[in-house]
């Protein structure tokens, strides 16, 4: 059974308790593809391997429930392969499922009312700046599952349906590494949005235009601007990446208080010297704090 009608941080307390998970690392691994799906899977298995078992030899049933929340139109899984492969942005994921602005608009109000995508706008007023109308909105999958569906199985689903994987394979051992990125982006979103950097949140969000994207835009109770970043990687984070980020800020006269990263895998010992009141590093570790 697929689960909609959570929040992202209510669907990763509900995998990580059903499946006994405690390393977050494995945790947002195997939630990227299993998050929002109603089953428990074994995390000492390869998770390629886990994919085939509950998902691949389960397509027709799964596609048959999936058809029912979306209505089985091809064009609505166009534009959910299209939000699924890009960047969120609506303008690029119609241009992937080749239909207008127009039809695409349609599909969203649709998708949107069925609770299976999420409609966000850049927070231009949370950096004191006004909503800018051209700077197109973003899509985002509720459910982990339905994202991973659409950007793998959906696309090559004649070969799936045959029982062939090989083409699934590749296409998953290609991008699996970078896979989690918009999931960890909104974790750390969530975390930020939970109050766990020890200041009460307002208004939360992503701030983006043509020139600057940034991940975390926060504004707290006591007026202070929070920006932030994340890197889901195994590489540790370098002050060349925290100089870059700041480069950027100052480049679009973008002012704030307080500094977050959320990194995968830990960070350089010159940045970790650099911690501070307004610099605060975390790692997936810290996000336990989700589902304690």
């Amino acid at each position: 059974m697929i689960i909609l009608d959570k929040s992202i941080k209510e669907l990763f307390q509900i995998f990580c308790k059903e499946n006994s998970i405690s390393d977050m690392q494995i945790a947002i691994k195997y939630f990227t593809v299993f998050g929002g799906l109603d089953i428990k899977v074994d995390i000492t298995k390869p998770i390629l391997e886990l994919i085939e078992i509950h998902i691949l030899n389960n397509y027709s049933y799964l596609k048959s429930e999936i058809n029912y929340l979306t209505g089985g139109y091809s064009v609505h899984h166009a534009v959910l392969s299209g939000i699924a492969l890009g960047d969120r942005k609506t303008t690029n994921a119609f241009k992937r499922a080749f239909i207008s602005f127009e039809e695409g608009m349609k599909c969203v109000d649709f998708l949107y009312e069925k609770e299976i995508i999420d409609i966000d706008s850049s927070e231009h007023f949370l950096l004191g700046r006004r909503n800018d109308s051209k700077v197109a909105k973003k899509l985002l999958f509720i459910n982990p599952f339905l994202r991973f569906w659409f950007a793998f199985v959906s696309p090559i689903y004649k070969g799936i349906k045959d029982g062939n994987y090989e083409e699934f394979r590749v296409k998953f051992q290609n991008r699996e590494s970078d896979f989690s990125d918009f999931i960890f982006e909104e974790l750390a979103l969530s975390f930020v949005k939970n109050s766990f950097l020890g200041e009460e949140i307002k208004q939360h969000g992503q701030y983006w235009d043509e020139k600057i994207q940034i991940p975390i835009v926060a504004k707290t109770v006591s007026g202070k601007t929070i920006v932030g970043f994340c890197k889901y990687s195994d590489n540790k984070i370098k002050k060349s990446e925290l100089n870059k980020f700041l480069e950027d800020l100052k480049s679009e006269n973008i002012s704030y208080d307080i500094v977050v990263i959320f990194t995968k895998n830990g960070y350089s010992n010159e940045i970790k010297n650099l911690k501070s009141e307004s610099l605060k590093l975390f790692n997936a570790k810290s996000l336990k704090a989700l589902i304690s």
